[in-house]
């Protein structure tokens, strides 16, 4: 690629970072790496009555605990800032109006109970939920006498009555849309505050980003965001929609399938370049076998042309067999810093603390060739945990006074007598 690369994560801070989500960065990430490019982070915080405290900061930390550093950004500046949607309003306001003086949009003062009563309405008629376009061509005094009364317009864009959006994506190929089935879409609130659809364009034209790597689910509103390109004679950039994640079930992933936030899984005791190795292999692949890949190995052969096209699935059991492998490849002194805030936190109450680290040292060999996580799961599911957790584990060793069911110490097959003497 001759261009400069220069791609963006840009979440917003309404829940914590979900295993999608952060997958999306992550490509992003490599994407940028392998090719020399910036790694952009924006925060699309337009929807403040959606935020959820603490939600930025759990998305930058759980960039930060997979060591996806980002080039432009929060905390990190950059000549495209700010890098929070919410200081850019006067921009998209800009945008707006200038879409409505050239004849591409148009102030919409439609109630919402007008809204609601015509939505139930095309529900009534079995027909496709669209505004009906009322306000698009109203007469410049009709427009004047609302203003007047005090009624604040939201702006919306005018889709071509006819005719067809076509746009290429580097992952499915040249896609096409009827304008027909396209709604005339709102870009500018009442209040001043954008919707996504233009927000995004104008600050991937501003950031001059070149490629968007985002989630399946936007593919359905890229015809809208290419004809604001064209509206706005901005050059798109290049456009990959990234496969869906599904459960085993193949349904979309769900807290049911054990999927969490990037910060519960370090919190259950999976290593980051576990995580990342596995991420990584949502979507994408180096071949048909290869599957244990370290963060080199991942930004020196990621390409959007080994990218699917059709839905990946998330494996708990995977995933622990992923991070297993990882855990025992750690020197046992490694593994034993690394576990013991996890042993202190999670063996039974019982048990004294602080715990003696040279101790843990001695009995981790013991452990470490079964061991799949370093804390207990907490699965949301409420499902009973698969086994090989640390903590389950190593309780046995900490003890002073070992009291066990002498039926769980006698085989199914033997006589108390004959126990005894396997014991003796």
């Amino acid at each position: 690629m001759n261009q400069s690369i220069r791609v963006r994560y840009a979440p917003s801070p309404t829940g914590m970072p979900h295993v999608g989500n952060i997958r999306t960065a992550l490509f992003n990430w490599l994407f940028a790496r392998h090719h020399g490019g910036t790694f952009i982070v924006r925060i699309e915080d337009t929807d403040a009555s959606r935020k959820v405290e603490g939600a930025l900061e759990d998305i930058l930390e759980s960039l930060r605990w997979l060591g996806l550093d980002w080039d432009e950004g929060p905390e990190v500046g950059g000549e495209c800032g700010p890098y929070f949607q919410s200081q850019r309003l006067d921009l998209y306001q800009k945008h707006a109006r200038q879409l409505v003086e050239a004849g591409h949009a148009y102030p919409c003062f439609c109630s919402p109970q007008r809204l609601d009563d015509m939505r139930r309405e095309q529900t009534q008629r079995k027909q496709p939920p669209g505004y009906d376009r009322h306000c698009r061509e109203l007469p410049q005094g009709e427009i004047d006498r609302l203003r007047d009364g005090g009624t604040v317009p939201v702006v919306r864009f005018k889709i071509p009555l006819q005719g067809q959006t076509n746009f290429g994506d580097l992952i499915r190929g040249d896609v096409t849309f009827e304008n027909s089935t396209l709604d005339d879409f709102v870009i500018l609130k009442s209040d001043g505050y954008p919707t996504y659809h233009l927000a995004n364009v104008v600050d991937d034209h501003l950031m001059r980003i070149s490629h968007v790597l985002r989630a399946d689910e936007w593919l359905s509103s890229t015809p809208k965001h290419k004809l604001l390109y064209d509206a706005l004679d901005y050059k798109p950039p290049y456009w990959a929609h990234l496969p869906m994640i599904l459960g085993p079930d193949r349904a979309k992933l769900s807290k049911r399938h054990g999927a969490a936030s990037l910060t519960e899984f370090r919190d259950r005791g999976y290593l980051p370049q576990a995580m990342t190795n596995f991420l990584a292999l949502l979507g994408w692949s180096l071949d048909d076998r290869t599957e244990l890949m370290d963060r080199k190995e991942l930004v020196e052969h990621f390409s959007l042309e080994r990218v699917g096209k059709t839905g990946a699935i998330f494996g708990m059991d995977k995933l622990d067999w992923m991070n297993g492998v990882y855990l025992r490849k750690l020197t046992t002194p490694e593994l034993t810093d690394l576990a013991m805030p996890f042993l202190e936190r999670d063996l039974a109450s019982s048990i004294p603390r602080p715990l003696d680290r040279e101790y843990v040292l001695r009995i981790m060999p013991l452990l470490q060739e079964r061991i799949r996580t370093l804390g207990k799961a907490h699965l949301p599911s409420g499902d009973a945990p698969s086994g090989g957790e640390l903590p389950e584990l190593a309780e046995f060793f900490f003890p002073d006074n070992l009291q066990h069911d002498p039926e769980r110490l006698r085989g199914k097959k033997l006589s108390p007598e004959g126990a005894r003497e396997a014991l003796g």
